[in-house]
């Protein structure tokens, strides 16, 4: 039986703090909801669920779950971190303002950041609600990723049970580097995977609106086609034919840069988190 502890989600209210704390109601750690937002706080309420004062949910708190926006991080780590119990653990669900350096942290404080994998395209699912769930932590298994700024056992520990609880259902749970895991995301999943969804939707009406292919048919051959391209390359489960891997030298010589490689340096990588974090740069 997994161990109990006082987890303290701030922002319960939000879209991540809802779906956070509608999977820890379903464990027997002892939580407390914290939310400053109107909207939230009846989100929270109408969910069955108590507000706690922030003073009073991080105050003891053994791990503090902060489900706000990144932008929001550092103000909230400044008022927070300071009253948090010594041993206990922060964790953000994203790695860009920690990596950033944009949080406010203590010696003997534990920083960590987890973020969930959403269910993979190649799980093997076997209900209609984990075909539904798409995005992971309702039906679909997935796992996570996570960072422990600690060498104890306990801590780590600690942060994946949490992981486990706030992500389930969770398959794995995987250990990296607070670096590693900035490298991972944005610059992996989002810089490159979720550009790549938005390319493929906008090549799809394209072909609808501009080529007069029918809607039906231009869907249905991009779906299928999504998924062998994927698969394939990907996992090598079937080799591309001559003609193919022909028009994808086109595609790649047409479409992508000869530099793209580049955005995985840690200069690039600072760039885009700039950005993305609304900061004119970060200091290192």
């Amino acid at each position: 039986m997994s161990e109990q502890y006082k987890i303290a989600v701030i922002g319960a209210g939000g879209k991540m703090g809802m779906r956070v704390s509608n999977n820890l109601v379903k464990t027997a750690h002892q939580v407390a909801y914290v939310e400053n937002s109107p909207a939230g706080q009846q989100r929270t309420i109408e969910a069955g669920r108590e507000l706690t004062d922030a003073s009073v949910a991080v105050a003891d708190a053994d791990i503090v779950v902060l489900a706000v926006p990144d932008l929001a991080l550092a103000a909230v780590t400044a008022e927070l971190v300071p009253q948090m119990k010594a041993g206990a653990v922060c964790l953000t669900l994203d790695p860009a303002a920690a990596y950033a350096g944009l949080l406010t942290t203590r010696d003997d404080v534990i920083q960590a950041v987890a973020h969930p994998c959403h269910p993979s395209i190649f799980l093997q699912r076997e209900t209609p609600e984990q075909w539904a769930d798409t995005f992971g932590g309702i039906a679909a298994p997935q796992d996570a990723i996570a960072a422990v700024e600690s060498d104890d056992p306990a801590m780590k520990t600690l942060v994946e049970e949490t992981v486990r609880s706030i992500y389930a259902p969770v398959i794995d749970v995987h250990f990296v580097t607070i670096k590693q895991l900035a490298q991972l995301e944005p610059t992996l999943v989002e810089t490159v995977a979720c550009m790549i969804g938005e390319l493929l939707n906008e090549a799809l009406q394209e072909a609808i609106h501009t080529m007069g292919v029918p809607e039906a048919a231009a869907r249905s051959i991009m779906y299928g086609h999504t998924q062998v391209a994927l698969a394939n390359g990907l996992r090598g489960d079937n080799p591309f034919s001559d003609a193919c891997l022909i028009a994808m030298k086109y595609g790649r010589e047409t479409i992508i840069k000869e530099d793209w490689k580049k955005i995985f340096q840690d200069d690039e990588l600072d760039k885009n988190l700039a950005a993305m974090l609304h900061l004119d740069k970060i200091e290192r």
